[in-house]
């Protein structure tokens, strides 16, 4: 069966995953080395995440605000860790004014003390937060704001790894370590909700090393998601900051007692790179597909304008249809659905609504305005035939399917990942072994003695401790690295 796109995800899963987001349109590189323009409708699924994700971050009781993009360079230097992790990454401001000298644009003035463009935070919202916390009564804050930042990448890859990307960034400060710890995990269980329940992408919970960690960090939890070569993506983390960002920025309260403290600290977040995720984790070769949640549009109508006779019957018609079928609701809300009427054949409006990856597509002619019927053609099913199915009918179930639609991508990548989820290695040989073949990715399953000096290691053969899942079975073995006896359970992979 010949598929839409040139390039299949067995051949070449890099050049597939490009193939992806050019057929869709999501994406395209911008003149400046390692940023990416987004594509309206790569925007748009950028929107319904934030959408969704904003609903829950404000439910759980924070507020959105904005911070500065330019950092003084100072207030960095007061977390010293902090700025190590990222020092390699940073873009640095250094004039603030351009001049002509013989005949080309140059920087003329120098700044007294440099500006970082922000990379994340905590820094500054640190800052901040030590002049807003004066008494117990100011506990907890809960901030959270959508923005840019910018670590500059030396091998971009469009959505994955950018010079400047966008996120949500959360910060909150909490007068007690156990209230701070329950926020990092109720933000990872946030994170969570969106990642599996609304973009279908299966995803193990688990505590980072100490060499995985944030910059700073004293814990770092995370999301970990299987994409469909087989390799880890880091899908969301959280991090409980324990009082290193207080110390630093100085942010203290006076207690009940009249005592002063310092403030217990987390931040957490999620970027543009889960678009990358949806992408890796259910696409296929004919193109992009997406979630009913996720998807701009659920619903696709287009209709067969093959004579200027019935043009405007079979307009009208699709339009009644489009009216009837967006007063139905799926998950609370009125279905998405358009009409496509550009001036291009039928046949390419079909495919480019497939290679966008639009749950349901439907074609509408003359013969099926006459027989009170629709040809429907389910995102999933491109190679079945087109089913004909009475329009009342297809009115009445179209939440239905856009349910069998959602649950059948979630069963995929969890069968996926289920059939990739690798036991029975036992040392370190076998793990080089495992992972030296070309067949070699997936999650390694395995124990971990607690050691910390084993990154070199792990590195040389390109593997990373993924996560020690929050799930923890308890039994004894060796560790796959060192051999030591070990209890922790420890996931090791590939990853982007």
């Amino acid at each position: 069966m010949k598929n839409a796109l040139r390039v299949r995800r067995s051949e070449n899963f890099a050049d597939w995953y490009q193939e992806v987001i050019r057929e869709a349109d999501l994406a395209e590189h911008s003149g400046v080395r390692g940023c990416m323009v987004i594509k309206p409708w790569g925007w748009a699924i950028w929107e319904k995440l934030q959408e969704r994700l904003d609903r829950l971050i404000k439910a759980t009781g924070h507020d959105n605000c904005y911070f500065p993009l330019f950092i003084p360079l100072e207030l960095l230097e007061k977390e010293a860790s902090h700025v190590e992790g990222f020092a390699k990454e940073m873009a640095v401001v250094t004039h603030h004014r351009l001049e002509m000298k013989d005949g080309k644009l140059v920087p003329a003035a120098p700044l007294e003390s440099p500006l970082i463009v922000r990379p994340t935070s905590e820094t500054i919202i640190g800052e901040a937060m030590a002049r807003w916390i004066k008494s117990y009564r100011d506990l907890p804050m809960k901030l959270n704001q959508w923005a840019n930042v910018v670590r500059w990448e030396m091998r971009p890859r469009l959505f994955l790894r950018t010079s400047e990307f966008l996120w949500q960034e959360g910060h909150t400060a909490h007068a007690t370590r156990e209230e701070a710890l329950e926020e990092t995990h109720t933000m990872l269980g946030v994170y969570r909700r969106v990642v599996e329940g609304d973009m279908r992408i299966p995803v193990i919970p688990g505590a980072k090393t100490p060499h995985e960690r944030f910059p700073g960090a004293d814990e770092t939890h995370t999301i970990e998601a299987m994409m469909q070569d087989g390799r880890a993506l880091q899908a969301g983390t959280s991090h409980f900051l324990g009082q290193n960002f207080a110390h630093a920025a100085g942010i203290q309260f006076q207690d009940k007692d009249g005592t002063v403290r310092h403030a217990f600290t987390t931040s957490w977040g999620v970027s543009t790179r889960l678009i990358g995720a949806l992408i890796m984790t259910h696409s296929d070769d004919d193109g992009l597909r997406l979630p009913p949640r996720m998807a701009p549009r659920q619903v696709v109508i287009v209709p067969i304008l093959r004579d200027e006779a019935g043009r405007d019957t079979v307009i009208a018609a699709a339009k009644a249809l489009a009216e009837r079928i967006a007063a139905q609701r799926f998950d609370g809300e009125p279905i998405r659905v358009q009409v496509d009427l550009k001036d291009d054949s039928p046949a390419n409006k079909r495919w480019g609504w497939i290679k966008k990856g639009v749950p349901l597509i439907l074609e509408l002619g003359p013969r099926d305005i006459a027989n009170e019927s629709v040809a429907l053609t389910r995102r999933d099913a491109i190679g079945e035939k087109q089913r004909i199915l009475p329009m009342a009918e297809f009115v009445t179930e179209v939440p239905t399917m856009l349910e069998a639609f959602d649950q059948a991508l979630l069963t995929q990548a969890l069968d996926y990942r289920k059939a990739h989820m690798v036991e029975g290695i036992a040392s370190f040989a076998d793990l080089t072994a495992h992972f030296g073949q070309e067949s070699g990715t997936g999650f390694v399953l395995g124990k971990w003695s607690g050691d910390p000096d084993i990154e070199d290691r792990l590195s040389s053969i390109g593997v990373t401790i993924r996560c020690l899942p929050h799930e923890q079975s308890g039994s004894e073995g060796k560790c796959l690295i060192t051999g030591a006896p070990a209890t922790i359970d420890a996931v090791y992979a590939k990853a982007y």
